[in-house]
Formats: C-alpha cells, structure tokens, sequence
C-alpha cells in the first residue's frame, strides 16, 4: 500500500461520511417537519435504516453501482477497465477531495446540495484531466440525465398525484383517526425513504471504494467493468454513513423539515410514499437519481398541490442553483485538483 492509495481510501470513507451527513437528512426532513418524529429520533431512524439499505438492497440489485463503476475510466488512454498505478489512485484521490469541498461549502449554507451528483461531477472532471474525453463512458452518462427527470419531473408530479388521492380517500374520515393513522403512516413512510437512501447513494460510494481497491491490485473486475462488492464493504460504508447522519444531520432538516414547506401529517406522509416509489424504480434500473432532488422535489409537488404560496420559493431558487452548478462547478474542481495533484505528487 502506498501513500496515494491510503489517501484515496481515506478520501472515499470522508465523502461517505460527508453524504450521511448532507444527503440522509432528507429522506427524514418532511417526518420532523409534521412533528411525527423529533429530530433526534430521526436521525437514530436514519442511521439504522441507511445501513439495511445498504446491505439488502445490494443484495436484490447491484445496477446503480454498476453504472457509476462504469462511467469513468482512470486509464490515461481510455481502456474501460484499465489503470495505471499511481496516477490513476492519484486523480481518484483528487476526485474525492473535490467532492469534499463542494459538500461543505453546501453544508455551511445549509443547502441541500446532491451529493450524487457532486460524486459524479467530481469523477468526471478528475477523469477528463487524466485521460480526455475518451475516459467518459458517455453511454453510461445518459442514465444520469435520465436520473435528473426522474428525480426532479416525476418527484413533483407524483407528490402532487398522490397526495390528491390521499385527500379524496379520506375527505370523509374522522379528522382524529386520520390524524392517527397518517402519523404512524409518516413514520414508517420515513423509514423506507431513509432505507432507499441507503439503497441508492450506499451503491454509489461502495462502487468508488471497489475502484480504489481495484487500482491499488486489491480487488478484481469483471469484463463488463463491474466489481463483486464483499459484504466488509457494504457494512463498512454503510457504518461510516450513517455515522455522518448522526454527526451533521440538523442543519439540513431544518432547511428542507422546517423552513422550505410547511406540510400537514398526511402531506409529508405523501412526500414520502411518493418518493420512495421513485427511488426504488431508479435503484432497480439502475439508474443514479439524486435522493435529494427526489425527495425535495416531492415535497414542493404535495405542497404546491394546495396552495402555490406553501412553498417558500426563495429556498427553492437557491437550491435550484446549487443543483444546477453542481455538475460544472464540482467538475471544475475536480479536473483543477486532480491536475495539481500530478503535479504535486
């Protein structure tokens, strides 16, 4: 083992680490937003639900991890499946650190930035300094243009869709039962959101950990650019993920729980329901979504579905902007560092 390769290990578990403590926190803020869990509560939900996720759903599908291991190649000449030594875990390195920054930055201001796709910017640009544009697999980058739809036009719609069927089944209920069962309802709904953030996200970041090994001769691959992911690693990641949860988690439910919507008990149980159906989808056909714009997006259509004005769309705007500059701006970052690293090392 050398010093690049326990660098970039170290800086895959960090950006693990880092998107337990910004991205996990959302499929929990609408739950905390209806009181139907503190925060505290949460969090510990949070915790041991991303890590079932992250062991069983890996277990059923491997599809997302596989399109993340097979987008970039650090090979210098583009050879899918390639490597060359210690430039690539260099670059691999650098990618990591950029992913770091940007998630941060985000964090500091208490934006909800997608760490999936800071992950995927941030293994492009490394790759292009590297390798060109012949290391992008662009066949594989289309299911991430994909993912941003699926995310963010069926997150809203099916929010809007069935929070409105949720209304019309129980316009005659009693407002107390109601209130009963949709509290128990937000709970559970909560809990599978987190478990298919764990589900998602978790295949992301074991893909990149599986690369690292990969470059430093510890782990083997298949053919088709794709690794066999060993249950130490699943358990690894998915530990250092939730830890990052319980570490960082507040700052962000308060910015999508409490201060983006505000939501009644049956709304953020919808939210829920509406963007674990999508998450799911995307993790069976492997596509990459982000388990933010997923679940925030959701959250806008159930409330919008009443009133427009529910939504605070100044904390929309400023989301909507560190979406759309995540992928050039962590990119950018990632192309620079990885550039000076080989320099430097």
């Amino acid at each position: 083992m050398d010093f690049a390769f326990i660098t970039s290990i170290v800086l895959v578990l960090g950006v693990v680490f880092v998107n337990g403590w910004t991205d996990a926190p959302n499929a929990i803020g609408s739950a905390v937003a209806t009181r139907a869990l503190s925060p505290r509560t949460a969090i510990i939900m949070a915790f041991f639900c991303n890590f079932l996720g992250v062991l069983l759903m890996t277990g059923i599908s491997t599809e997302v991890a596989d399109t993340i291991s097979k987008m970039v190649d650090f090979s210098p000449k583009g050879a899918m499946g390639g490597s060359d030594g210690n430039e690539a875990r260099i670059v691999l390195a650098a990618a990591m650190f950029a992913i770091v920054i940007w998630a941060v930055g985000a964090w500091r201001m208490g934006i909800p930035t997608s760490e999936s796709h800071s992950l995927i910017a941030g293994l492009t640009g490394a790759a292009l300094a590297l390798g060109g544009l012949s290391s992008i697999n662009f066949s594989e980058w289309v299911k991430v243009i994909i993912g941003l739809g699926v995310s963010s036009v069926l997150g809203f719609s099916s929010g809007w869709v069935i929070v409105r069927i949720i209304e019309r089944l129980a316009r005659h209920a009693q407002r107390a039962k109601a209130e009963r069962f949709f509290h128990k309802g937000q709970v559970g709904a909560a809990a599978l959101m987190a478990f298919l953030h764990g589900a998602q996200d978790g295949q992301k970041f074991m893909s990149v950990f599986m690369l690292a090994l990969f470059l430093n001769g510890s782990a083997t691959r298949s053919p088709d650019g794709t690794f066999n992911i060993p249950l130490w690693v699943m358990a690894l990641c998915s530990l250092v993920m939730g830890l990052g949860t319980l570490v960082g988690g507040k700052r962000i439910i308060k910015t999508v729980g409490l201060d983006m919507v505000k939501m009644q008990t049956y709304q953020g149980f919808a939210s829920d329901l509406s963007a674990s159906g999508c998450l799911l989808l995307a993790s069976l056909t492997g596509l990459p979504v982000s388990t933010t714009h997923t679940k925030t997006t959701a959250m806008m259509g159930v409330a919008a579905s009443r009133r427009v004005s529910s939504v605070d769309w100044g904390i929309v705007r400023e989301m909507g902007w560190a979406w759309i500059l995540t992928f050039p701006g962590c990119g950018f970052i990632g192309f620079l560092i990885a550039k000076l690293f080989l320099l430097i090392f």
